[in-house]
């Protein structure tokens, strides 16, 4: 568990910040710039619970606990050297991305399919949704780069990607069970 005796260290005034393994890197390198956009995520999600309750609370719920587990996972590098570390480090797991699957599935089996693509909006929690599913696809953007020059945990990029899906049919759900979306309409305004 982690302790916050001191929020403030000054270790990090000169632009670096530690990894989960205690190596230090700069602030602006890309697995920092990964996982805080993971925790920018998780912020969204914390406004789209403003206007959450039932089951879509519950979800966000576990959801804004994953990103912290995905978080932990993406700042500590060199997975090779998991076995040999004083504390197991947390990695995403498959079941994580399997529970996200089976909500998808519950929550999009009686949606109609979509015609065209959605604008997002029409309710706040739709918008909200929108905004989480667009920060965690940058997240993945952001991982998938770096794993083409560090080592990630090719689970946590899965889990990002179904994360945004899972976010786009919560916003449907969010929209009446999709009697709300509002549909693109190409070339509308020619």
């Amino acid at each position: 568990m982690v302790t916050l005796n001191k929020i403030y260290t000054k270790t990090g005034d000169k632009g670096e910040t530690a990894l989960g393994d205690q190596s230090r890197v700069a602030k602006h390198s890309l697995r920092v710039s990964t996982y805080g956009t993971v925790d920018e995520t998780n912020a969204t999600v914390g406004m789209a619970r403003l206007h959450a309750t039932g089951d879509l609370d519950a979800g966000l719920s576990r959801i804004q606990n994953d990103l912290f587990d995905l978080g932990a996972d993406l700042c500590r590098p060199n997975m090779a050297n998991d076995a040999n570390a004083e504390y197991p480090p947390l990695r995403i797991v498959d079941s994580q991305v399997d529970r996200l699957e089976t909500e998808i599935d519950a929550m999009n089996a009686d949606l109609q399919p979509l015609k065209s693509f959605i604008l997002p909006g029409s309710t706040a929690l739709a918008a909200h949704l929108h905004m989480c599913r667009t920060v965690s696809r940058r997240a993945e953007r952001l991982a998938v780069e770096l794993a083409t020059v560090e080592d990630v945990n090719a689970i946590a990029v899965k889990y990002l990607n179904r994360l945004s899906d899972w976010f786009f049919v919560a916003g449907r759900i969010a929209n009446n069970s999709g009697e709300n979306d509002v549909l693109w309409v190409p070339g509308a305004n020619r």
